[in-house]
């Protein structure tokens, strides 16, 4: 007849295995939940616009938010979803602005798109003087001037908020779009172009030495801003939205990154607790 004590440690040894083997599981989930959610928050694919007109106190005059199917129905449409449009990153050798367009293109696909003065007419209108600040919703943000909205030279181009390539079709699956583009004469936003077009506040510029049109092209845009009399804050880094939140957004600022946190941090406990136990 087996000894009780024998039966006892074995029953105590069997619940143990189980009970570990659920923490493991359980930690797992966790693990996968945290990444599905770091993922879902790294697409941020847009799929509407809002315009805001500011005042130079800051207070809103007039907005509107428009879906990309208003767009395409009730405005000018650039683009033909075949011909493919470059902007150019930056160059390590040799002459830093790359005046003949040589190398390191970075192609924004076969897009097709609206005037971002198309946009701004909508709210009233920009006028000589006020900035214009292209917004996404991870905080980028650019500025750029009247001149460079309302009469570009031919080297730039208009500048195209861009929601469709012909490659993958509308947003979400359009996975930069909604996405800046300069629509130059010759299909190529080079670097000498910007030098020659742009305003030293509107140059970019990969690590504050090599200049790079690649990062005026804005993806996952969500507000286009007008500032009267011109935008006075931090350029190029992250922003705020406009005044008020985004219509629909029930996201805080830095919810994200708060979320990720907490989760590694519940996860390195459960790990550790298991171990103790």
């Amino acid at each position: 007849m087996p000894s009780l004590s024998g039966c006892h440690s074995g029953c105590r040894l069997s619940g143990l295995r189980p009970l570990k083997h659920t923490q493991r599981t359980l930690s797992l989930f966790l693990l996968l939940l945290l990444l599905f959610c770091a993922t879902s928050l790294a697409a941020g694919q847009t799929e509407a616009v809002r315009v805001v007109l500011c005042a130079e106190d800051g207070s809103v005059m007039n907005e509107t938010t428009v879906a990309y199917q208003w767009m395409e129905a009730n405005l000018p449409v650039y683009g033909d979803g075949t011909t493919h449009y470059y902007h150019q990153g930056p160059v390590f050798e040799g002459d830093k602005w790359d005046r003949n367009e040589t190398t390191n293109f970075k192609d924004k696909g076969a897009v097709k798109g609206t005037d971002i003065r198309d946009l701004c007419d909508l709210v009233g209108g920009v006028s000589p003087g006020d900035d214009v600040m292209v917004h996404a919703v991870d905080g980028y943000h650019v500025e750029f001037c009247y001149e460079n909205v309302y009469s570009p030279q031919q080297r730039q181009g208009p500048m195209v908020l861009c929601w469709y390539d012909g490659e993958t079709g509308y947003p979400p699956d359009y996975f930069a779009g909604l996405r800046i583009v300069f629509f130059a004469d010759d299909m190529v936003f080079g670097n000498w172009d910007m030098h020659e077009c742009l305003p030293l506040k509107s140059q970019h510029f990969f690590g504050d030495l090599k200049p790079s049109t690649g990062g005026l092209s804005v993806r996952w845009v969500d507000e286009i801003g007008i500032y009267a009399g011109g935008y006075t804050g931090e350029h190029g880094g992250p922003a705020k939205s406009m005044p008020t939140q985004t219509p629909g957004s029930s996201q805080a600022p830095g919810f994200g990154a708060v979320s990720a946190t907490t989760g590694l941090l519940l996860v390195a406990f459960i790990l550790r607790w298991g171990r103790v136990r």
